[in-house]
């Protein structure tokens, strides 16, 4: 006996499923924006102290870029959701929970840790392809250690280290994914419950991919542009 299905695109934007993926959209890219503010600047920090020549600087930096860079992301994600309210106490987590919606917060706060580690990595590799001549050359016209790197050391290295930036960008879109682990309702959310209520599944999901597909495309496009305006002649080649 011959399997046939019966084919039903129109789930991926009848009422109510429409409004339910574009909702997941907007939760998706509320995440990937927040985790990446969160894990630019954090990163940009850490991966600084890793350079400093402060060694309990840069003991905290490497200790904080080691521990989240090789826990998985999940088992990080699932630990500030449920062992992170323990900190405020059980009463008070619970109160927390029910005035913010924790799981959405927590989802954010675990993309942005771990991604700063990663970006930490990529500053470190940044400051280490500047030659020492140039640190000298800074620090010679008179400027202080921080005034150096604020003004100097940080932008380039940033302009070195965008295309894995990109990258890195990208990921954290992507691991939005996983905040669907704590009922977050982002966009893989959305299309397990648009499958949970209508059974077509595979219109769901490859929805759902396809929408990622674009996102992520879009990024990279954004991305072009700016490694296009501040890229540092003969360091970036595309």
């Amino acid at each position: 006996m011959g399997f046939a299905y019966d084919f039903d695109w129109s789930v991926l934007w009848r009422h109510p499923y429409g409004a339910w993926l574009l909702k997941g959209i907007w939760l998706t890219l509320k995440i990937g924006f927040l985790g990446w503010i969160i894990a630019l600047f954090l990163g940009i920090l850490v991966g600084t102290l890793r350079v400093t020549p402060w060694r309990w600087l840069r003991f905290i930096a490497t200790a904080y870029t080691e521990v989240f860079r090789n826990i998985p992301f999940l088992v990080q994600l699932f630990f500030w959701y449920y062992a992170g309210p323990m900190i405020f106490g059980e009463n008070l987590g619970r109160q927390i929970n029910q005035i913010i919606g924790l799981n959405y917060y927590m989802a954010i706060l675990a993309l942005g840790i771990y991604t700063a580690s990663r970006v930490a990595e990529h500053m470190r590799a940044g400051f280490a392809s500047i030659s020492r001549d140039q640190y000298q050359a800074v620090l010679s016209t008179g400027l202080t250690q921080y005034q150096m790197y604020r003004y100097v050391i940080i932008p380039y290295a940033l302009r070195i280290i965008l295309p894995p930036l990109t990258t890195e960008f990208l990921t954290i879109f992507k691991n939005s994914s996983f905040a669907m682990t704590i009922g977050v309702a982002e966009i893989t959310f959305m299309s397990y419950r648009i499958d949970a209520e209508t059974f077509h599944g595979l219109e769901a999901t490859t929805g759902a991919m396809f929408i990622y597909l674009v996102l992520c495309m879009t990024v990279v496009r954004f991305m072009d542009i700016i490694e296009s305006k501040f890229k540092i002649p003969g360091m970036i080649g595309r």
